[in-house]
């Protein structure tokens, strides 16, 4: 079983405004993340850490994150799962995520419990009564 504090997470989202809001959710979750504010950013950070859980926004600046997952899988193909968020329609784009490789898949605005269930179900947590 893992610790909730002990989850690496990487949140790739470029807007500040949504990127302080997802990380207020995931500290009230009891998860910490590191941020990054492009795809390149996220190659980058994926290379001096191992992650276990990519919370990936798909328009970003210099690399969006279908591209940036295309990208991880390529380097590291059972590197950290993958959850696109994004606020573009499900029938527009789920089908793009997952054959990029994305693990899972929410529609913003996320909701506290959709993502704490999302981030659960791909890190293999146990809940416990």
């Amino acid at each position: 079983m893992l610790i909730r504090s002990a989850l690496n997470i990487l949140l790739a989202e470029d807007n500040p405004v949504n990127q302080k809001m997802a990380l207020i959710v995931l500290r009230k979750l009891g998860y910490h993340a590191d941020t990054a504010n492009n795809g390149q950013e996220v190659l980058h950070a994926l290379e001096g850490h191992a992650y276990d859980l990519v919370l990936m926004d798909i328009q970003m600046p210099e690399m969006d994150g279908i591209e940036a997952t295309r990208m991880i899988r390529k380097r590291w193909p059972q590197g950290p799962k993958i959850i696109v968020v994004t606020a573009f329609e499900p029938e527009m784009c789920r089908e793009l995520c997952f054959d990029a490789g994305a693990d899972d898949f929410l529609n913003k605005p996320v909701k506290m419990d959709e993502l704490g269930a999302a981030i659960e179900r791909n890190a293999g947590i146990i809940q416990t009564a």
